[in-house]
């Protein structure tokens, strides 16, 4: 089938992954079929997420320790990526790399299907309702409301993941926190050990409350909603520029696949790298728990430029971006793949009944 161009990227939040999405539109699909193609992306984008995130899940473990030290440790000695995973490994061993997986997974396959479906439903609404709308607008107010949309259950399920991640085994946990190494405010108490996703759950609802589970909600907005969209459609613009300028008469035909993932990776890489400051905070914010060190995004960043500096608030910047690239790279691939293998089989199944 031919392809469109690919449309604005997936966020972190799903998946992290910074992916391309083609528009159903281009099929022309009889009345009865539009809802149908609709609810296809929502089935291709949890799958995608759910896969990127699995697959980068131990790298993401490093960056929010990285990140969180301040919390933990409070004014010791900070690691570097490489001492950081010897001690992930020799505290917690392998299972300490996947240590929050279950809600990750969980918050990237629900974004991921919220995301791909809500951003076709809302691009070709806002394009039949204003057809003078530009395709990069359409895009962007698609791409927001998919990822606000999205948070409502992303947000709780990082905040659970974090936690989880920070806690590694329930022997290293309770070893840090006898010997001292857990940094905590007079008169509280760091939260218990949680046992899965729907424990974890439990206790921060029951502790916290529903301002525990949205913890840095604020912050994960900031981060995801304008820069993913607006590298993307740049770079896009860039690639077609180039294409006109330099090769006016080139027969080279590049795949919108293996453009969308050249593209994607990029755009994932720059906006990882540039929106690590809020991701910081983000990080800080949701493992806080009982310790309130920081109180809202606001005090979170003037309290890190204050003790840290410009390095502590681009912490864990090297593994989100290792994270980032090969995770938007997966998302993509799954999301081709399944479109490639399935679609056409999958409209033509749908079609018959009505010829």
């Amino acid at each position: 089938m031919a392809a469109s161009p690919p449309s604005p990227p997936l966020p972190p939040a799903a998946a992290a992954a910074v992916v391309g999405v083609r528009s159903p539109a281009h099929q022309s699909p009889s009345p009865n079929l539009t809802n149908f193609f609709v609810w296809r992306e929502f089935v291709w984008g949890a799958i995608a997420g759910a896969f990127g995130e699995g697959m980068m899940h131990p790298v993401d473990t490093l960056k929010t320790r990285l990140q969180s030290q301040a919390i933990m440790t409070g004014a010791q000695a900070q690691k570097n990526i490489f001492q950081m995973v010897r001690t992930v490994w020799a505290s917690d061993g392998l299972r300490g790399f996947y240590r929050g997986i279950g809600p990750g997974v969980t918050g990237s396959l629900a974004t991921g299907a919220t995301y791909f479906g809500v951003i076709e439903s809302t691009k070709t609404w806002l394009e039949n309702a204003n057809p003078n709308l530009s395709g990069h607008w359409s895009h962007f107010i698609a791409g927001g409301i998919g990822d606000t949309l999205g948070s409502f259950i992303y947000v709780p399920c990082e905040v659970m993941k974090q936690r989880m991640q920070v806690q590694g085994s329930s022997k290293s946990w309770a070893l840090n926190a006898t010997k001292g190494n857990v940094s905590q405010s007079p008169g509280t108490q760091m939260y218990g050990y949680y046992n899965g996703m729907f424990h974890a759950g439990r206790s921060i609802l029951r502790d916290h409350g529903l301002k525990g589970l949205y913890a840095g909600y604020g912050s994960t907005l900031a981060r995801d909603v304008p820069f993913a969209v607006t590298f993307y459609e740049g770079l896009k613009d860039l690639t077609e520029y180039g294409k006109m300028k330099y090769f006016p008469d080139s027969d080279l035909q590049v795949s919108n696949s293996f453009e969308g993932l050249v593209l994607g990776g990029l755009s994932g890489g720059f906006s990882a790298y540039l929106t690590t400051p809020l991701d910081v905070i983000k990080t800080r914010l949701q493992v806080q728990g009982s310790t309130t060190r920081y109180d809202g995004w606001l005090d979170a960043i003037k309290k890190t430029w204050a003790s840290e500096g410009a390095s502590g608030l681009f912490k864990g910047s090297v593994p989100r971006i290792i994270w980032y690239i090969p995770a938007s790279a997966f998302t993509f691939m799954a999301v081709e793949f399944l479109r490639e293998n399935f679609n056409e089989k999958i409209d033509t199944d749908a079609e018959m009944p009505l010829n």
